[in-house]
């Protein structure tokens, strides 16, 4: 038993120095991309062996320090994000890459969802990869388990509803979010069920209905987004016949034209 204690012990410790070294090269990584010297062919190898690391990840057993690796690897991922001068050079498509082993390890991890959601279907332009990581990812999670997880079904709808058209689809993910949302009694639950229920049904009597197009764009606007991200959704709301309207409180209103 010591042995084999001892040999799972050694087995770790040595995933977590391959996972270290990957960690003290992301900023070389970063570096690399940041000069304008740098060949298009070798950013493209650095790229190839960041997704290398990251499917190494993937497989790699934890011996019960899940929680840890997805942190670790969400914190690759917010460097990754903000980096926007290196993203100008090779765009968002290891975005899903990074939400498998997150997601794959920590499904609980409710901050995440947000994040995968604009990286991957706004930036990265692939929505159904979000939504099927998505909805993996779900079956770890219910109504009371994590707190506020009625959340993940709102970014499944506005995915599926903006980036898909499947408003059938949608509606279904909102009724979702609406019935967990309603089983708790805070205030945020009780307006996030009420925003979700009423989005499910402007679908339900009117699929192309502009009124929940633009209900999920504003859900996407209140939430803790980039500037880039708040301008588009500014932008979509607008073109949709929507006026902004920013409450001293930091909250954005809609104001509809008459004829919506």
């Amino acid at each position: 038993m010591f042995a084999l204690s001892r040999q799972i012990t050694a087995s770790f410790a040595a995933c977590l120095c391959i996972l270290g070294v990957g960690l003290l090269q992301f900023p070389k990584m970063q570096k690399l991309l940041h000069s304008n010297k740098t060949p298009s062919l070798e950013i493209q190898r650095t790229i190839d062996s960041e997704k290398v690391r990251l499917n190494f990840l993937k497989r790699m057993p934890s011996f019960g320090y899940n929680n840890i690796i997805a942190n670790w690897v969400y914190l690759n991922f917010v460097q990754y994000f903000g980096d926007d001068e290196a993203r100008a050079k090779t765009g968002y498509s290891l975005s899903p890459e990074y939400f498998e082993v997150i997601l794959g390890r920590d499904p609980r991890f409710i901050p995440a969802y947000l994040s995968l959601s604009t990286s991957t279907s706004m930036y990265a332009g692939m929505p159904e990869r979000s939504i099927k990581l998505t909805q993996k990812a779900l079956k770890s999670l219910s109504p009371w388990v994590p707190e506020k997880s009625y959340y993940v079904w709102r970014y499944k709808g506005i995915d599926e509803l903006l980036f898909l058209g499947k408003s059938s689809t949608a509606q279904d993910s909102f009724e979702i979010a609406a019935d967990w949302a309603s089983q708790h009694t805070d205030q945020e639950s009780k307006q996030a069920a009420s925003v979700s229920q009423k989005t499910a049904e402007f679908l339900k009597k009117n699929p192309n209905s502009k009124l929940a197009r633009i209900a999920s764009w504003t859900m996407i606007l209140n939430n803790q987004v980039d500037q880039t991200t708040r301008q588009r959704a500014i932008n979509e709301i607008e073109a949709l016949g929507g006026k902004v309207i920013t409450n001293p409180d930091g909250i954005y209103k809609i104001k509809l034209s008459e004829n919506d």
